[in-house]
Order: structure tokens, then C-alpha cells, then sequence
């Protein structure tokens, strides 16, 4: 991994990606949006996740966060998806409403049988390219891109009509689904 996409403070804020295999639209369901919330939740409570910002796309969740002292996020994205992984895939396996069930865990199947890090599934791409928001333009950039992606994709015409996003906090200012550590902007 090249050093451009390492974290060596983990107390610093990053913007991280995390996305579906092949793409696939599984945040699409509800009830996978639903189990990435708890996950982070979790992580906020047991691992020593601060998040600053958040939202779930179709196929892709994008990520602000930093970690208590004496955590490392590298640990806390590790431990986040593989967990999420073997959670949706579960769901997945077990929703007889999901239409492209046989499609997916079939994506699923292949990628995971092409990738020695996993024993059958692969739900997530194994990269999360962290990007750290050291200078006050690019916490800005990011902070604005990450809320933003719901509009840009037509889903909503404001960030604050997304619900599963952290803009509610922000600019609407009143609490969202996931306790954040807001950043001053």
C-alpha cells in the first residue's frame, strides 16, 4: 500500500470510502442501511470510533472519522467490515423479498474465491484509501462532497432531507440516527 494512503495519526480526522464490490446497489434495502448503523454505533461505543460525518449510498458509504487515543482507525475499518460483511450477506441470504439474491451472493461468491482474504464472501472492496483532512480546505471539501453525493445523485434536493447522512446534525442542526463528534466548520 503506498504511503499516500496510510493513516499515521489516528487522532486526526480522515475521509474514508468504503464500496460494495462490482458496485453492486445493496444499500438500496433498508435493512442493510440499518445494519452499517449499528455497526458504527458499536464502534463509537466499544471501539473507539469518533464520527464527524457520515452517509450511505447505494453501493458505497463515505466516512469522517478519528479515533480515540490509544485506537487505531486501520483496526476500526478492519473490525467494521467484517463484521458488516458477514451481517449483510446473512441478510441478504435470508430476505426471501430480495429479488437479485442469487445474483448478489453469487457477485459475492466470485469475488471472494479471487481473494485470498476471505473464506467464501467478499462484500466489501478491500480499500478505504484514507485521506487525512490535516488543512482546514480540505475538511471543507470533503465535508461539503460527502453530504452532497445524496444531491448530486438525485435521491434528495437538499443534504438535510437525507436520513441516512449526518447533514441533519449540521444543517439542520438537531440530532441524526448516529451520535457525532461535530466538527467546526
Amino acid at each position: 500500500m503506498s504511503s499516500k494512503y496510510k493513516v499515521y495519526d489516528s487522532e486526526i480526522p480522515v475521509f474514508v470510502t468504503s464500496t460494495v464490490i462490482g458496485w453492486i446497489d445493496v444499500f438500496t434495502r433498508e435493512q442493510y442501511k440499518e445494519i452499517v448503523c449499528k455497526s458504527l454505533l458499536y464502534c463509537i461505543n466499544n471501539k473507539g470510533l469518533q464520527l464527524h460525518a457520515w452517509v450511505i449510498m447505494s453501493n458505497h458509504i463515505h466516512l469522517i472519522i478519528s479515533a480515540k487515543a490509544g485506537f487505531r482507525i486501520g483496526d476500526i475499518i478492519r473490525d467494521f467490515k467484517k463484521y458488516t460483511s458477514k451481517e449483510i450477506i446473512a441478510a441478504i441470504n435470508n430476505n426471501q423479498h430480495e429479488s437479485r439474491r442469487n445474483w448478489i451472493l453469487n457477485m459475492m461468491e466470485f469475488s471472494g474465491a479471487n481473494n485470498n482474504s476471505n473464506e467464501h464472501y467478499q462484500f466489501w472492496q478491500q480499500e478505504y484509501h484514507p485521506i487525512t483532512l490535516d488543512t482546514e480546505e480540505k475538511l471543507k471539501d470533503r465535508f461539503h462532497y460527502l453530504h452532497n453525493n445524496p444531491v448530486n445523485a438525485g435521491i434528495v434536493l437538499a443534504p438535510e432531507h437525507y436520513k441516512y447522512s449526518s447533514a441533519t446534525d449540521y444543517f439542520e442542526e438537531k440530532a441524526g440516527i448516529l451520535p457525532l463528534i461535530k466538527l467546526v466548520l
